[in-house]
């Protein structure tokens, strides 16, 4: 398994996250403050390098209907930005909910959401990393039956 980071995406303030290389524990990272595309780029970049992250995931931020607004459509040009940068695989995942995920769990620590954006933005990321790892999850354990040895059942084999 690989470290992964997350980006919680955001034309001013990015949220990020990395798990361990086992994958089990999602941690926040300071949350990122961006001027533009390539500033972004770059401290995404320095902060994968500083972590030895093998793998970028970037909060697609789709609307609830499913459907691309403008933010989505701007971290999508954000993340093929960041491929054409590195050589690291970087994939959307839907994000739908994770900013209020982060308010609902930022306050039940006493966090108050006007002065802690940051903080709901790396809750975010930490909630998309997540989301990720479950899935990721999911994907191995079919891949491991798809790959077992099929035993033969009671009527011999298929």
């Amino acid at each position: 398994m690989a470290v992964v980071l997350a980006v919680d995406w955001g034309e001013r303030r990015m949220g990020i996250a990395v798990c361990d290389a086992l994958q089990i524990l999602a941690s926040g990272r300071p949350t990122l403050l961006v001027r533009s595309l390539a500033d972004a780029v770059s401290q995404v970049l320095a902060v994968a390098r500083g972590e030895l992250a093998e793998r970028i995931v970037v909060g697609w931020p789709l609307q609830l209907s499913g459907e691309r607004g403008s933010s989505a459509q701007a971290a999508e040009r954000f993340a093929s930005a960041l491929r054409a940068a590195c050589d690291l695989p970087v994939e959307l995942l839907d994000e739908r909910l994770t900013s209020s995920l982060a308010e609902q769990r930022l306050a039940e620590a006493g966090g108050r959401r006007r002065r802690d954006k940051g903080r709901i933005d790396q809750g975010a990321a930490m909630a998309l990393l997540e989301d990720w790892m479950a899935c990721d999850a999911v994907r191995r354990g079919a891949a491991e039956r798809s790959a077992a040895p099929q035993e033969p059942g009671p009527e011999g084999p298929a």
